[in-house]
């Protein structure tokens, strides 16, 4: 029973993460008409800094010394947040706010062929032929070649290309980096990369709203990341990580109220691909999981011959 309250309350934390995700999203996307991309990176960046470094500096993670092979490994991890954000805003500023979502939802079937290819961890066919399936989702969505296509929707690809860099890299950073002074990092380089790219369009007039807007978007994303943090400590992983999923509810919902965007059939459709075969690779890997678990114990000394 304690067990089955654990779950449901990692569950109810992750469908908030998702939704701190979304309203960070929908935030940004108020902003598109009154600002270019590099100065909602610059201005939210600067909130993000701010905000990041006093959790550090009450949590003693401001300054932390790593070895050299950590700090590559933390430059490629940086690369891959900053070109995924950019890509990502650039679709967000220009496609429905579903749409964009639902091709980002690609994202852990990806990482399952990336960490296949230079993880070097084992990938059954089931779980490639759910990938296939899933990229034939994706496809739905974009629909390349026919009435209501975008190119932007490429932009969301590649956004997902870029974060899958990002999370495949995150493992090999040694324990000893905490988590904020990495997120940390990351902000930072986002606002440089804001800044820097700023100077090559005419600086908009940024109004009290916007920068309110800004904000508030950093401010739900830094709960974003610690909700996340907070859903995979609590009840089992495998029960609570297709709650991510609801990124794509809580994205539609807002669409309709925000920005009466509704969303048509076929994204609807390859939506519902991407999301099952994502659920699908989850299940199948924690069957590989209690699979090797179950071996291990076997083959340990004591164990079952």
């Amino acid at each position: 029973m304690e067990n089955r309250s654990e779950n449901i309350r990692g569950a109810l934390i992750m469908s908030a993460c998702m939704a701190a995700f979304v309203l960070n999203d929908a935030t940004v996307k108020l902003t598109a008409s009154n600002l270019n991309i590099f100065q909602v990176m610059l201005l939210r960046g600067l909130f993000a800094t701010l905000f990041i470094g006093l959790l550090a500096w009450h949590k003693k993670a401001l300054f932390v010394r790593l070895s050299r092979s950590d700090w590559k490994v933390l430059a490629l991890r940086t690369f891959g947040e900053v070109g995924g954000t950019l890509c990502f805003l650039t679709a967000l500023f220009n496609m429905p706010i579903a749409n964009a979502t639902a091709i980002l939802q690609a994202l852990p079937l990806v990482i399952t062929v990336g960490a296949a290819l230079f993880l070097k961890q084992t990938v059954g066919w089931r779980r490639y032929f759910a990938v296939l399936v899933g990229f034939f989702g994706v496809l739905v969505i974009v629909r390349p070649g026919v009435d209501g296509f975008t190119v932007y929707a490429y932009w969301a690809i590649a956004a997902v290309i870029f974060v899958t860099l990002r999370d495949l890299v995150t493992v090999k950073i040694s324990t000893h980096a905490p988590s904020l002074f990495i997120a940390l990092v990351a902000a930072i380089s986002i606002c440089i990369v804001g800044g820097i790219m700023s100077l090559t369009e005419p600086w908009k007039p940024v109004s009290s709203i916007d920068l309110m807007l800004l904000a508030a978007a950093a401010s739900f994303l830094i709960f974003g990341y610690l909700f996340a943090i907070m859903a995979m400590r609590v009840g089992e992983i495998a029960f609570v990580s297709p709650f991510r999923y609801t990124v794509l509810l809580w994205a539609i919902v807002l669409g309709i109220v925000i920005f009466d965007e509704i969303p048509d059939l076929w994204t609807m459709v390859g939506s519902t691909i991407v999301i099952a075969m994502g659920i699908y690779t989850f299940h199948r890997e924690r069957m590989a999981r209690r699979k090797t678990a179950v071996e291990t114990l076997q083959n340990s000394p004591g164990g079952e011959k």
